[in-house]
């Protein structure tokens, strides 16, 4: 019979550099018709940064779900300090010094940085108590270099400043294990370095440990002490980062060598496909999202849209789909005003569409097959006059899902089933094998492993021989500026600076996504 007691540890006293603080002992978790988890031992010493690395579907959230409570392991032991603990839910893991930062931030925009960092603690109605909350606030920011106003409200706060909010969320609360899952994945370059020397400074003050999960292998190699590698929900091997590269790191998670090498064609841009004139759009709280935005994409031309999170990129993707209103301007494509178009007449035209978040791009319930055909469904060969033609949706998903190695256990499997990658993969077989005239991408490779980014960045290459036209919103200022012809970025809703990406440096375009003006 499981424990069902967790244990209060101390981990602020005997705690010294070296001791091992957290063990996974065989950690086994399965869904149907997944095993995510297979008898995975993982350990934590104090005083390290120890990276878990996998590709998509390899289980390492679903460990670091465990870790805080979320999910229970089927079989499998968890140690802290050589106890075995029982961690039931996030407030057990929080009680036992465990802290995750999630991807999407956990806070209340409306209240301010000291109220959503006490939220759900007691002290959190007690008035006459917020001068004591926001001296310890301080006190940990001055320790950790976490800078961020306590009386700030959080939709005025940069993505980093978010995310120290959320770091010191934790802190607050005593953990002294945090788990970050993405943490640089809508940062400016800047915030990722800066984030970087944070998570060294915590590993060596009060014995801090940060397990660290990323997709960015170079970040890897300068942040942490150890890396655990998964593939296909099995530990393949555990090292240290001083003997190691990104090359063999890349080749450990995915199975075979990775070329970092992208094949671009030089082809000349053709007519124009896309032509934006002076759009004006509202975000959904109504605020102005996009401020008189103006630009053209030809034939055979990727134009890369650079920026942090949450200054109109989103907004002018939905616009061009049509799953947006517009204020004012005009929308042409290949010489017609598309403007007031619904989204289905834009498909038929030929505008496929890759949305930010992969959950709006399939219908859970509908199986893999189903969803690889959505918006083609009503066309040959998948439509007859009697309705869905079910032999060429089935033959269509039995060539889609190896060619773009979507881990599914079938074809019939429920999309809602699939990790995120494997959704991420699902939509981008639809898109890109339909051919599109233009294709709206936005953070197409978010979330995938190294060796799924790169085939997926050769395939938007690969279609620019087609003469399509993309549109690529990205948040990786590496993959911009290697995949792009042409680099736009934005801020808060204008267009700060447009470059031939030939000629873009990382440091200017930094610089225009944080709003300075060059």
């Amino acid at each position: 019979m499981r424990e069902e007691k967790t244990i209060d540890i101390d981990f602020r006293q005997g705690c010294k550099p070296g001791d091992m603080v957290l063990e996974l002992r065989n950690i086994t978790k399965r869904f149907p018709g997944v095993l995510a988890n297979d008898h995975i031992n993982f350990d934590v010493k104090a005083g390290e940064v120890h990276a878990l690395l996998g590709e998509n579907g390899a289980g390492k959230t679903t460990l670091m779900n465990i870790i805080y409570g979320l999910y229970q392991p089927d079989e499998g032991e968890i140690y802290l300090r050589g106890k075995k603990v029982v961690i039931r839910s996030p407030l057990d893991a929080i009680a036992l010094g465990i802290g995750m930062v999630h991807q999407r931030f956990k806070l209340v925009p409306s209240l301010t940085v000291a109220e959503n960092i006490i939220l759900g603690l007691r002290e959190g109605g007690i008035i006459g108590r917020m001068k004591r909350v926001v001296e310890r606030i301080e006190k940990l920011s001055e320790k950790y270099s976490l800078q961020v106003d306590p009386s700030a409200r959080i939709w005025q706060l940069s993505a980093g400043e978010k995310q120290r909010v959320e770091i010191l969320k934790m802190l607050y609360r005593n953990a002294q294990i945090l788990v970050l899952d993405e943490p640089t994945s809508i940062l400016t370059p800047a915030e990722a370095e800066q984030l970087s020397l944070l998570l060294r400074r915590m590993a060596t003050q009060e014995m801090a440990v940060v397990p660290f999960i990323t997709h960015k292998l170079p970040e890897v190699i300068a942040t942490s002490n150890r890396v655990t590698v998964l593939r296909r929900g099995r530990v393949v091997e555990e090292i240290r980062t001083d003997q190691t590269n990104p090359r063999d790191l890349a080749r450990k998670m995915v199975g075979k060598s990775v070329l970092f090498q992208l094949k671009k064609p030089e082809i000349a841009p053709g007519d124009p496909v896309l032509e934006i004139k002076n759009l004006r759009a509202l975000n959904d709280k109504g605020i102005m999202a996009l401020k008189g935005i103006s630009l053209t994409i030809r034939e055979s031309e990727i134009l890369g849209i650079a920026g942090v999170a949450g200054n109109g990129q989103s907004e002018l993707a939905e616009v061009i789909a049509g799953l947006r209103g517009v204020l004012s301007g005009e929308i042409i494509f290949s010489g017609e005003d598309i403007t007031g178009l619904s989204t289905r007449r834009r498909i038929e035209k030929g505008i496929g569409h890759i949305p930010e978040e992969y959950m709006i791009g399939v219908v859970p319930d509908f199986s893999v097959a189903d969803n690889l055909v959505l918006d083609k469904y009503f066309e040959k060969p998948f439509s007859r006059r009697w309705g869905l033609d079910h032999k060429a949706v089935e033959r269509f998903a039995e060539e889609m899902i190896p060619r773009y190695n979507i881990r599914t256990p079938s074809k019939e499997t429920p999309a809602i089933h699939l990790s995120g990658g494997n959704l991420q993969k699902l939509i981008l077989a639809r898109e890109i094998s339909h051919h599109p005239r233009l294709l709206i991408t936005n953070l197409p490779t978010h979330g995938l492993d190294v060796g799924a980014a790169e085939f997926i960045q050769n395939q938007l290459l690969a279609l620019k021989l087609e003469k399509c036209a993309i549109l690529l919103i990205s948040e990786d200022l590496d993959e911009i500026m290697s995949v792009s012809d042409r680099i736009a970025v934005f801020y808060e809703g204008r267009i700060t600076g447009m470059v031939p990406a030939a000629e873009a440096v990382k440091d200017n375009l930094g610089a225009w996504m944080a709003g300075v003006k060059l």
